[in-house]
């Protein structure tokens, strides 16, 4: 446990996955910008939703904070590159995932951008922190 906890800046984990969630609420919003490519290729709708999705938010959060806690993992190894390849791998397998579900090829590539930007601000936070 020790070679994935020790020496980490937690809080550059931290504020790489609060800046990815703050890129999130931009990126995907479905009013504009790359949120509307891909809340037409998911079928969401403009309007807010009924029910809060917490569960969604809670796992999205979780997700965000493993991702940032393993560029930190690497940024302590000098292996940002290891990351950098493990993401795109990642994005790659969602994005044709999605796509296999029907997702229009416009909305998995906001998901796969949306990744790859969410990793320059994590590698970012571990550069200042």
């Amino acid at each position: 446990m020790e070679e994935i906890t020790a020496d980490i800046s937690w809080i550059a984990v931290i504020v790489g996955m609060v800046a990815s969630m703050a890129l999130g609420f931009v990126w995907f919003d479905p009013k504009r910008g790359p949120g509307k490519v891909w809340a037409e290729g998911v079928g969401v709708g403009l309007e807010p939703p009924e029910k809060f999705p917490a569960f969604e938010m809670a796992m999205n959060t979780l997700g965000l904070f493993l991702m940032s806690w393993f560029v930190g993992v690497t940024a302590k190894n000098e292996a940002l590159l290891t990351v950098l390849l493990a993401t795109v791998a990642f994005g790659v397998l969602q994005a044709a995932g999605a796509m296999f579900a029907q997702v229009s090829r416009g909305a998995a590539l906001v998901s796969f951008g949306y990744w790859i930007i969410s990793l320059i601000l994590m590698i970012i936070a571990q550069a200042i922190f």
